[in-house]
């Protein structure tokens, strides 16, 4: 089973895209032999996994909350409704036995106030999921968040390559801790490290498939016009995020918001083939045997 975010549906993008993307990265996932589960809160119930209607309705509806990790017992008890954020994803996730997790680009450190940090990075250090994901969002401060990553003890793995993705870019030139070739060597690093009695995620950072991946210079451009933008707005919090990719993507005609489509597509069927192996690794080791 495949863990899957809704914030992306419900502030990440607009509709239709946001519904046709539900379906299609449930639908990588069900390709590769894996049974995805999109996460969401409806009114006041965690839902793992959700039906074509439940999807329309996360897709359409207006005031959906963004829920996070501190948000959970606020929006149960008042039986409100709203997407997952990563942090809010793992800790479902985690909560439903559910190992592997495929998400577009983790939280980090922002490009501002220190103090500005996701609360991903820090439910990342304390949940043992495999997260695949394309790095952190490009509007963030990829070296600081890695360094954040570092201090926290999150084994972050480049997918085929030995550098960090910048979400939209395929390289942002900053180096990951580790690298492997293939899905079943990631499946058998995140048994090694909970083998460990090591109780934090393993990232997995897999490069935007290069027909959608966009070059550095070009993205640079529109993600510092968008923060000059984001200033005078003055938003701050929980609006940061979906108002910066917003911007980014009226900044670069589209081609952002393409990129972030493909990327995300790409890693839920990267995340469905860990999957099938982290799943031999725990049938063998039930039955006794050393897994591989």
């Amino acid at each position: 089973m495949v863990a899957l975010e809704s914030t992306v549906i419900t502030h990440g993008l607009p509709y239709p895209q946001n519904y046709d993307l539900a379906q299609d990265m449930e639908r990588e996932v069900r390709q590769e032999g894996a049974v995805p589960a999109t996460i969401a809160v409806l009114e006041g119930t965690i839902h793992i996994g959700l039906n074509q209607a439940q999807l329309q309705t996360l897709a359409t509806s207006q005031g959906m909350r963004k829920i996070s990790t501190r948000d959970f017992a606020d929006v149960l008890l008042k039986e409100k409704s709203g997407g997952t954020t990563v942090a809010g994803t793992l800790v479902a996730a985690h909560a439903a036995g559910i190992k592997i997790f495929a998400t577009g680009g983790i939280g980090g450190v922002h490009r501002g106030p220190a103090s500005d940090v996701s609360t991903d990075l820090s439910q990342l250090a304390q949940t043992p999921l495999v997260v695949v994901c394309a790095g952190a969002k490009a509007i963030l401060d990829l070296a600081a968040t890695l360094e954040y990553l570092e201090t926290l003890g999150v084994p972050v793995v480049g997918y085929q390559t030995d550098t960090f993705p910048a979400f939209y870019s395929r390289s942002s030139n900053l180096p990951v801790s580790a690298r492997v070739e293939t899905a079943e060597a990631a499946a058998g690093m995140a048994r090694a490290h909970w083998g460990l009695g090591l109780k934090s995620a393993l990232l997995v950072t897999v490069p935007p498939p290069e027909e959608v991946a966009m070059a550095p210079e070009s993205i640079q451009r529109a993600v510092d016009q968008a923060l000059k933008d984001l200033e005078k707005k003055g938003l701050r919090g929980q609006e940061v995020t979906p108002f910066l990719l917003k911007r980014v993507s009226e900044l670069t005609s589209g081609e952002s918001l393409r990129a972030n489509l493909g990327l995300l597509r790409n890693n839920a069927r990267v995340a469905a083939q860990i999957a099938r192996y982290l799943g031999v690794g725990s049938r063998r080791q039930r039955a006794g045997r050393t897994a591989p």
